[in-house]
């Protein structure tokens, strides 16, 4: 913890008025952005996969772009969508 604490903290003047800014800057620049990026888009893949299966495909994204793979057990326990009947023709 002292690490990260020293590393969120370099350079920055604590008790300069903007010293939170500085040290939100520095933690946002440690995160990594490109892993998160292609995590996420798998996670959204898949949801779109299981959606497509379950007949709700753009519920199956957003469940997974919002949850992740917590979205995938989401929208399998949701029932199927069953494709709409169409009526017979009209007799003519």
């Amino acid at each position: 913890m002292d690490d990260l604490l020293g590393r969120a903290t370099r350079g920055v003047d604590l008790d300069a008025p903007g010293a939170f800014w500085h040290v939100f800057f520095n933690l946002l620049n440690m995160v990594p952005w490109a892993a998160m990026f292609w995590w996420s888009l798998l996670f959204v893949a898949v949801g779109l996969l299981l959606g497509w299966w379950r007949g709700r495909v753009a519920e199956g994204a957003l469940w997974a772009w919002v949850l992740g793979p917590i979205g995938w057990v989401v929208i399998l326990c949701k029932p199927r969508r069953k494709p709409p009947v169409k009526p017979p023709p009209l007799p003519g």
